[in-house]
Protein backbone atom coordinates (compact mmCIF):
# COMPACT_ATOMS: atom_id res chain seq x y z
CA UNK A 1 0.00 0.00 0.00
CA UNK A 2 1.42 3.23 -0.84
CA UNK A 3 1.21 6.49 0.60
CA UNK A 4 -1.15 7.81 -2.02
CA UNK A 5 -3.75 4.76 -1.48
CA UNK A 6 -3.07 5.45 2.12
CA UNK A 7 -4.21 9.12 1.73
CA UNK A 8 -7.12 8.13 -0.15
CA UNK A 9 -8.19 5.79 2.69
CA UNK A 10 -7.75 8.26 5.15
CA UNK A 11 -9.53 10.81 3.26
CA UNK A 12 -12.49 7.87 2.21
CA UNK A 13 -12.65 7.11 6.17
CA UNK A 14 -12.51 10.76 7.65
CA UNK A 15 -13.85 13.08 5.05
CA UNK A 16 -16.30 11.15 2.86
CA UNK A 17 -17.64 9.04 5.58
CA UNK A 18 -18.63 11.47 7.93
CA UNK A 19 -19.71 13.85 5.07
CA UNK A 20 -22.03 10.82 3.05
CA UNK A 21 -23.72 10.40 6.83
CA UNK A 22 -24.58 14.40 6.97
CA UNK A 23 -25.86 13.87 3.46
CA UNK A 24 -27.66 10.73 4.16
CA UNK A 25 -29.51 11.51 7.19
CA UNK A 26 -30.91 14.95 9.29
CA UNK A 27 -32.72 17.95 8.08
CA UNK A 28 -32.13 19.70 4.71
CA UNK A 29 -30.32 22.27 5.65
CA UNK A 30 -27.82 20.23 6.36
CA UNK A 31 -27.94 17.40 3.63
CA UNK A 32 -27.40 20.45 0.66
CA UNK A 33 -24.73 21.39 1.94
CA UNK A 34 -22.92 17.59 3.05
CA UNK A 35 -23.77 16.11 -1.00
CA UNK A 36 -21.55 19.29 -2.03
CA UNK A 37 -18.87 17.87 0.41
CA UNK A 38 -19.45 14.52 -0.39
CA UNK A 39 -18.86 14.86 -4.76
CA UNK A 40 -15.82 16.83 -3.83
CA UNK A 41 -14.19 14.68 -1.32
CA UNK A 42 -14.78 11.93 -3.70
CA UNK A 43 -13.27 13.16 -6.74
CA UNK A 44 -10.18 14.01 -4.38
CA UNK A 45 -10.23 10.23 -3.35
CA UNK A 46 -9.90 8.94 -6.60
CA UNK A 47 -7.32 11.07 -7.71
CA UNK A 48 -5.69 9.80 -4.90
CA UNK A 49 -6.46 6.18 -6.13
CA UNK A 50 -5.16 6.93 -9.68
CA UNK A 51 -1.76 8.38 -8.47
CA UNK A 52 -1.49 5.27 -6.29
CA UNK A 53 -2.57 2.41 -8.55
CA UNK A 54 -0.03 4.32 -11.14
CA UNK A 55 -3.55 4.56 -13.76
CA UNK A 56 -3.68 8.20 -14.93
CA UNK A 57 -7.14 7.11 -16.91
CA UNK A 58 -8.33 6.64 -13.46
CA UNK A 59 -8.64 10.35 -13.54
CA UNK A 60 -11.46 10.74 -16.32
CA UNK A 61 -14.11 9.75 -12.89
CA UNK A 62 -12.31 12.05 -11.15
CA UNK A 63 -13.17 14.93 -13.66
CA UNK A 64 -17.03 13.65 -14.72
CA UNK A 65 -17.74 14.20 -10.72
CA UNK A 66 -15.85 17.48 -10.59
CA UNK A 67 -18.30 18.56 -13.50
CA UNK A 68 -21.46 16.13 -12.33
CA UNK A 69 -21.03 17.20 -8.79
CA UNK A 70 -21.85 20.67 -8.41
CA UNK A 71 -24.55 20.71 -10.90
CA UNK A 72 -26.47 17.74 -8.69
CA UNK A 73 -26.20 20.31 -5.83
CA UNK A 74 -27.69 23.24 -7.67
CA UNK A 75 -30.76 21.00 -8.86
CA UNK A 76 -31.12 19.68 -5.07
CA UNK A 77 -30.53 23.56 -4.31
CA UNK A 78 -33.63 24.54 -6.95
CA UNK A 79 -35.85 21.39 -5.58
CA UNK A 80 -35.62 22.08 -2.30
CA UNK A 81 -35.58 26.14 -1.91
CA UNK A 82 -38.76 26.86 0.14
CA UNK A 83 -37.40 23.81 2.81
CA UNK A 84 -33.97 25.46 2.88
CA UNK A 85 -35.38 28.77 2.70
CA UNK A 86 -37.66 27.69 5.41
CA UNK A 87 -35.20 26.11 7.78
CA UNK A 88 -31.54 27.62 6.62
CA UNK A 89 -27.90 25.95 6.98
CA UNK A 90 -26.57 27.79 9.78
CA UNK A 91 -23.86 30.36 8.29
CA UNK A 92 -21.00 28.65 10.46
CA UNK A 93 -22.04 25.48 8.81
CA UNK A 94 -22.00 26.56 5.44
CA UNK A 95 -19.04 28.39 6.06
CA UNK A 96 -16.88 25.49 6.79
CA UNK A 97 -17.83 22.91 4.58
CA UNK A 98 -16.45 26.08 1.82
CA UNK A 99 -13.54 26.50 3.92
CA UNK A 100 -12.77 22.82 4.00
CA UNK A 101 -13.56 22.38 0.15
CA UNK A 102 -11.14 25.45 -0.37
CA UNK A 103 -8.58 23.77 1.82
CA UNK A 104 -8.81 19.78 0.90
CA UNK A 105 -8.75 20.82 -3.44
CA UNK A 106 -5.12 22.00 -3.24
CA UNK A 107 -3.47 20.32 -0.39
CA UNK A 108 -4.61 16.82 -2.78
CA UNK A 109 -3.99 18.54 -6.07
CA UNK A 110 -0.89 20.38 -5.62
CA UNK A 111 1.09 17.37 -4.50
CA UNK A 112 -0.38 15.27 -7.36
CA UNK A 113 0.50 18.05 -9.98
CA UNK A 114 4.31 17.60 -8.02
CA UNK A 115 4.55 14.01 -8.71
CA UNK A 116 3.14 13.58 -12.36
CA UNK A 117 5.21 14.23 -14.87
CA UNK A 118 4.69 18.10 -16.37
CA UNK A 119 2.18 17.71 -19.17
CA UNK A 120 -1.25 16.62 -20.04
CA UNK A 121 -1.77 15.41 -16.80
CA UNK A 122 -0.36 18.12 -14.96
CA UNK A 123 -2.88 20.21 -16.60
CA UNK A 124 -5.75 17.86 -16.24
CA UNK A 125 -5.38 17.97 -12.04
CA UNK A 126 -5.37 21.52 -12.47
CA UNK A 127 -8.29 21.42 -14.28
CA UNK A 128 -9.80 19.06 -12.19
CA UNK A 129 -8.99 21.17 -9.16
CA UNK A 130 -10.06 24.48 -10.35
CA UNK A 131 -13.34 22.73 -11.35
CA UNK A 132 -13.91 21.53 -7.89
CA UNK A 133 -12.84 25.01 -6.31
CA UNK A 134 -15.47 26.80 -8.83
CA UNK A 135 -18.10 24.07 -8.41
CA UNK A 136 -18.08 24.08 -4.30
CA UNK A 137 -17.95 28.05 -4.85
CA UNK A 138 -21.53 27.98 -6.76
CA UNK A 139 -23.01 25.63 -4.93
CA UNK A 140 -22.26 27.73 -2.10
CA UNK A 141 -24.02 30.72 -3.78
CA UNK A 142 -26.69 28.92 -4.35
CA UNK A 143 -27.52 27.60 -1.15
CA UNK A 144 -27.44 31.01 -0.24
CA UNK A 145 -29.52 32.81 -3.12
CA UNK A 146 -32.58 29.63 -1.95
CA UNK A 147 -32.26 30.90 1.39
CA UNK A 148 -32.32 34.40 1.18
CA UNK A 149 -35.39 34.10 -1.57
CA UNK A 150 -36.69 30.49 -1.56
CA UNK A 151 -39.29 29.45 -4.29
CA UNK A 152 -43.04 30.43 -2.51
CA UNK A 153 -41.52 33.75 -1.59
CA UNK A 154 -40.79 36.49 -3.84
CA UNK A 155 -39.83 33.75 -7.05
CA UNK A 156 -37.35 31.33 -7.85
CA UNK A 157 -33.81 31.36 -6.40
CA UNK A 158 -31.62 34.01 -7.63
CA UNK A 159 -30.48 32.79 -11.15
CA UNK A 160 -32.65 30.19 -11.49
CA UNK A 161 -36.18 30.48 -13.90
CA UNK A 162 -38.72 28.39 -14.40
CA UNK A 163 -38.45 28.46 -17.88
Amino acid sequence: MSGWTTAAAALLLCGVAPAAYGAATGPVRRRVPAQNLVTTLLSLVILLLAQGYGRPAYTDPALVLAVLGPAGTLLYVRLLADQLAAHPPRPRSLLAVTALSYTAVPMVVLPLCVATSPGRATVKLLVIGALLVLGSRVAARAVTAAVTSGHGRTGPAEGMSDG
